[in-house]
């Protein structure tokens, strides 16, 4: 049986899995409840490229927004980056929830430097 779980960050968003097959790729849908959020971060995974696409299913009334200068593609709800060299976070929801699918894959050729695993958490459009 599948459950939601705390997210990664424990910033206040619920992750459910639904498929995931490591390293090459997964499937989640995403919850954010009033007052979640995700900080600013990059996701690297050693000797491989990590790419997202995010949908977003339902917008929160107010907040949620997700954040990253360097989107390989965007068009209305739907996202595509990569999420282990670039910076990205999601905004407090202040009202309302908001649902995300994400599709995470990975590919083989090697992009992440030992000096990519360190970052400061500067905030996007601050």
């Amino acid at each position: 049986m599948r459950r939601w779980e705390q997210g990664r960050q424990r910033s206040g968003y619920w992750k459910l899995k639904i498929i995931s097959f490591e390293p090459y790729f997964d499937l989640y849908l995403l919850k954010y409840p009033r007052g979640a959020y995700i900080p600013l971060h990059r996701d690297p995974v050693l000797g491989r490229r990590h790419y997202r696409v995010n949908i977003v299913l339902k917008k929160a009334e107010a907040g949620g927004e997700f954040r990253c200068d360097k989107a390989l593609f965007s068009w209305g709800r739907i996202v595509v980056f990569r999420s282990d060299i670039h910076p990205h976070e999601v905004a407090p929801v202040w009202r309302g929830c908001r649902y995300v699918l994400s599709l995470g894959v990975s590919s083989g050729v090697p992009s992440v430097h030992e000096e990519d695993w360190e970052f400061s958490g500067r905030r996007l459009h601050s």
